[in-house]
């Protein structure tokens, strides 16, 4: 079972997790990320916690605007392909219905079948086509559909 344990808002908010070498790009990146679109629980990054050890992380790419919201995860090398990635985008799309069923959750992946593609397929998203994304170009972009 995957837990999700929240990255604080500021550095000095985590230091569980600022000594360990899995986690401190990931946890500047967040900081960085919150100081540009702002900390609005639950709409945060988080760790991904497994049998008491951190295996990954995902999060949420802002609160939703306009009705969507997007999710992105990863799983550290050393524990790839074990259904960590899954269960981090389960737990996000579930903190994301809890909190507002209304939501559109959307998830970007690189045009091209791989782990991520599955992981999405695997947790009920479908593909909607090709966007253009500032960061990463050309990308599929994935949309949540909640079971009939």
């Amino acid at each position: 079972m995957v837990t999700l344990l929240p990255i604080g808002k500021r550095l000095e908010d985590n230091p569980a997790f600022a000594s360990l070498p899995d986690c401190a790009e990931i946890l500047t990146m967040n900081v960085q990320y919150y100081d540009m679109i702002g900390y609005r629980p639950p709409w945060i990054g988080y760790f991904a916690e497994a049998d008491g050890v951190l295996k990954g992380s995902g999060g949420f790419k802002g609160a939703p605007f306009k009705g969507r919201v997007e999710i992105a995860y990863g799983t550290f090398a050393q524990f790839r392909h074990q259904g960590i990635g899954t269960a981090i985008c389960r737990k996000l799309v579930e903190i994301a219905r809890a909190t507002d069923p209304t939501v559109l959750i959307a998830a970007r992946t690189l045009p091209d079948n791989n782990y991520s593609t599955r992981i999405l397929q695997k947790n009920g998203f479908v593909c909607v086509g090709m966007v253009y994304d500032r960061d990463d170009g050309d990308v599929w972009e994935w949309h949540y559909v909640p079971p009939a």
